[in-house]
């Protein structure tokens, strides 16, 4: 296919005011190749210089994200909708906020709605060549449903990418190289997209999703520095004030790190596709990840900025180039954009708008003013063992200077009850290491989460246990500019008695306004079986949690 030229900005918001849609205004409708990393945040080098402060996204090197945010917008304010796999991919997919998705507002016992409109399938009503790779929609039942479950997977040529440290290394073991051994489940990448492209009609253009899950847990220890060069070393220094700068949990985030190149490295396997395709330049690239890291304090299931904050680039047709975007954005706004590059209408209980008025401006920085603001949440992410398998319910407005969070049960504990921890059978750090239900079980399995479980009663370390696993208050908020890692809570300051009051009302009045079942009758829905409660399953894995501790 030929490639189309980009249009001036002027004109694609001369037609937009017109009413037609980007890819109307184009005369072309674009490919969409949506690469979203499972538990991926913010964490890629083209933030290094951007956040102008030491930290981790020194370290890391994502040669191919980069090129992307060079060539389109790269976005410093992207947030997900809920730091949990399931209901922030309930909000992607729908343009909803998570808690308007029903039983999609969860992670364990997630039913998909299929009455909700997803914008995969709306492409494929307006023509598109679908496809996907890996995870889409899960866990959940059925899974991968809002894409049309599985009739649209192009998974043959393997998944080994999906245990990237792990595949690597057994290959080494085996006599290969480490490039050699890349290069092998590289070409897995390859070889799947190649045999969608192939099914591609003359004309037709596809939207195609590359969900690979390498990037969660569990990861080869070491693999960081013995894949990719990365030295924990590096880190010393920069780690956020949330985590201990020791040994053992800078090693746990190189190996996360490691993990992150590696999805680097398949998109630039996907790239490449695309050009000797002669598709590049119709295709619209959207990189993104569906929350922060797995198993560390203040990651995956947190309101805090490293569990909610993530990469974000767009780039292609349409997409005025080589700018840094500073509005605030949340990922169920790519529902809509999407679909009006496809020439897709809308549907009206799409809650979230549109980033065309800034993919096709011409500045930086703050490009629409009404995008100041986020709001996040969560319920029930696991089981919640021994608490009654009850959600953790939080909602939070995220703006430029404070990070304002309601706790509406301040009773629970945020990960899971700490009290699992001690009596006369203790988990073992193997157990807090490789099993993710044994304690804490909102937080993943790994050796971070292990350190700090052995040092809970430490003098110079349990403060971190505290901080992380401790029940929170009501409400918190932290001001940024003073408190960049969220560490402070000054909700009970009277210096900010008025901003409490402010961001309160914001949070509250846009959640009653979106029909938040959380604020009617006391959150009865997500209260209540099946949201709330034992699900069928529970009983026998729980038998077989207690065999295995007996033995």
């Amino acid at each position: 296919m030929s490639s189309t030229r980009i249009i001036p900005s002027l004109t694609i918001a001369v037609l937009l005011v017109a009413g037609l849609q980007p890819a109307e205004a184009q005369g072309r409708q674009p490919n969409i190749l949506f690469a979203f990393a499972d538990d991926w945040g913010r964490q890629a080098s083209a933030y290094a210089q951007l956040d102008g402060v030491e930290g981790i996204n020194d370290v890391v090197s994502t040669p191919n994200f980069d090129r992307l945010a060079t060539e389109g917008v790269l976005f410093g304010n992207a947030f997900v909708n809920a730091p949990s796999c399931t209901p922030c991919r309930s909000s992607l997919l729908s343009g909803q906020y998570f808690w308007r998705t029903g039983r999609g507002a969860i992670l364990r016992g997630a039913v998909w709605d299929e009455s909700i409109p997803s914008w995969p399938l709306l492409l494929r009503e307006k023509g598109y060549h679908i496809g996907k790779s890996w995870k889409v929609w899960s866990p959940g039942t059925p899974t991968d449903a809002p894409f049309g479950r599985q009739q649209h997977a192009y998974q043959k040529s393997g998944g080994r990418i999906n245990g990237f440290s792990q595949n690597v290394t057994k290959l080494v073991a085996g006599g290969k190289t480490v490039e050699q051994a890349k290069l092998e489940l590289l070409n897995d990448v390859r070889a799947n997209f190649d045999a969608f492209l192939a099914d591609q009609s003359d004309g037709q253009p596809f939207c195609y999703w590359y969900g690979p899950t390498n990037v969660h847990r569990k990861w080869i220890k070491g693999s960081g520095n013995a894949l990719w060069g990365i030295n924990p070393g590096d880190l010393t220094g920069k780690m956020p004030s949330f985590l201990p700068d020791v040994p053992a949990v800078r090693e746990d985030l190189a190996d996360y790190l490691g993990e992150i190149q590696a999805f680097d490295a398949a998109l630039g396997v996907l790239l490449d596709a695309l050009k000797q395709s002669g598709q590049y330049d119709n295709t619209l690239i959207v990189v993104s990840g569906d929350h922060g890291p797995p198993g560390f304090p203040h990651g995956k299931c947190n309101l805090y900025d490293f569990g909610t904050r993530v990469a974000l680039a767009v780039s292609g047709p349409g997409v005025r180039g080589g700018r840094v975007v500073d509005d605030f954005v949340s990922l169920p706004d790519l529902a809509p954009t999407l679909l009006e590059a496809g020439g897709a209408t809308v549907p009206k209980v799409m809650t979230a708008r549109s980033l065309w008025p800034t993919l096709e401006s011409d500045r930086e920085g703050l490009v629409d003013a009404n995008r100041t603001a986020v709001l996040i949440g969560r319920e029930r992410h696991v089981d919640m063992a021994r608490a009654g398998h009850l959600p953790y319910p939080q909602r939070a407005i995220r703006t430029a200077d404070h990070l304002f969070i309601i706790n509406f049960r301040p009773d629970r504990y945020p990960l899971g009850d700490p009290y699992r921890l001690g009596g006369d059978n203790p988990p073992t750090t193997q157990e807090v290491t490789e099993t993710t239900f044994v304690t804490l079980p909102d937080e993943d399995a790994g050796p971070t989460k292990a350190w700090l479980v052995d040092r809970r009663n430490h003098p110079k370390w349990k403060r971190y246990f505290d901080h992380a696993y401790g029940k929170r208050p009501r409400e918190e908020l932290f001001d940024l500019k003073q408190d960049p890692h969220q560490m402070h809570n000054v909700a009970a300051d009277a210096a900010y008695a008025n901003v409490v009051l402010e961001l309160r009302k914001r949070l509250l009045d846009e959640l009653e306004r979106s029909g938040d079942p959380r604020l009617i009758d006391d959150g009865k829905f997500f209260e209540s079986p099946p949201l709330a409660g034992p699900l069928p399953d529970d009983v026998p894995r729980r038998n077989r949690q207690r065999k295995r501790r007996s033995n």
